[in-house]
């Protein structure tokens, strides 16, 4: 019996982009470093943020590979079940991309 999400796997997908969007903007356009380290200004401040992004960075490339396999590869487009892990896998590898962002942020100040 086929797992239905009940919902349009639009949604998820549109979820992993935004959440894409805003890890982006946070790691490569300086918001994170805006957020976290524009009071201090120090180097130590932004050396140790950096340090977060790159462990981020392992999460973003899961959530992003995760995403784009869901509706790319025959295996998961075949199968509903494997299509909605996939999907529900890129979410929450974003998820944890942008919580170990934020956290590495929060402990870089």
């Amino acid at each position: 019996m086929p797992v239905r999400l009940g919902f349009s796997p639009v949604l998820p997908t549109i979820a992993s982009v935004l959440l894409a969007v805003l890890w982006a903007l946070s790691v490569f356009a300086g918001w994170g470093f805006e957020a976290f380290c524009s009071g201090d200004g120090s180097a130590a401040c932004v050396r140790r943020l950096t340090a977060f992004s790159s462990v981020s960075w392992l999460f973003a490339a899961g959530g992003a590979f995760l995403t784009v396999a869901a509706w790319v590869l025959p295996v998961s487009r075949n199968d509903e079940r494997t299509f909605t892990r996939f999907l529900v896998m890129g979410v929450v590898s974003w998820v944890v991309a942008e919580g170990v962002l934020f956290l590495g942020g929060l402990l870089a100040k």
